[in-house]
């Protein structure tokens, strides 16, 4: 199995940090936020990793290289300089995923998560396995909602999209390179029962400002800078 690591992103809500830098390059606890996910990516055993770019994309080309240095192998994947959303920038990707079940995470998450149990989520004939997460303050009515494992598209209790999926390139059938959002096409699969779901109840932060930042250079220098399950 593959993973990307979606880096594509403008990073408004942390500017002016993100008007010289790219938000995955920004480091918390001593190392950039998108090196804390690929130590922990190639500790749970991946070994390819693809990252899409847009804004200051060469920054992160640059600093990361083809991933030897983390035991990995990256592959990118350039969306010029408008980025293309989650949705676009998945399927402008899928080329270098491959033709099985891939991982899908935010890189402007941390978290503690079994990256090698993920490999195993996605039942066949599913198209996604979503990570959730109880809501957090700056998302208080949640995403998506989960009954017996499974995402559905009735009223009920809203849990919080983690930003880490596994997925199937079925999944983006019809769809065409542009701009579009992942969402839609996740609500249209559950509703025909074909994306399964589980919740986190360990660390997760979404590094949306720059208190939250701040907060997890604090916990990671407290622990020494680990991150994820090693």
């Amino acid at each position: 199995m593959r993973a990307m690591i979606l880096a594509a992103g403008r990073g408004e809500r942390m500017r002016p940090l993100t008007l010289v830098r790219p938000k995955p390059l920004l480091e918390a606890g001593g190392a950039p936020l998108i090196v804390h996910h690929l130590r922990a990516l190639a500790a749970a055993g991946f070994e390819d990793v693809v990252i899409n770019l847009s804004w200051l994309g060469v920054q992160i080309r640059e600093a990361l290289g083809d991933g030897g240095r983390y035991g990995l192998r990256i592959h990118y994947s350039d969306e010029g300089p408008e980025p293309l959303e989650t949705g676009g920038g998945i399927f402008r990707a899928l080329p270098l995923l491959g033709p099985g079940p891939f991982l899908v995470l935010n890189g402007d998450v941390w978290t503690d998560l079994d990256w090698i149990g993920l490999r195993e989520r996605l039942a066949p004939g599913d198209l996604a396995h979503l990570v959730l997460v109880p809501n957090p303050v700056h998302n208080p009515n949640g995403d998506f909602v989960l009954e017996r494992g499974r995402i559905v598209e009735s009223a009920g209790e809203r849990l919080t999209f983690s930003g880490v999926g596994v997925y199937r390139a079925e999944l983006f059938d019809g769809c065409s390179d542009g701009i579009f959002k992942l969402a839609p096409l996740l609500r249209t699969a559950a509703r025909d029962r074909r994306v399964s779901g589980e919740v986190h109840g360990g660390a997760w932060l979404d590094i949306g400002t720059t208190e939250r930042l701040a907060q997890l250079d604090e916990r990671l220098r407290r622990r020494g800078g680990r991150t994820g399950r090693r």
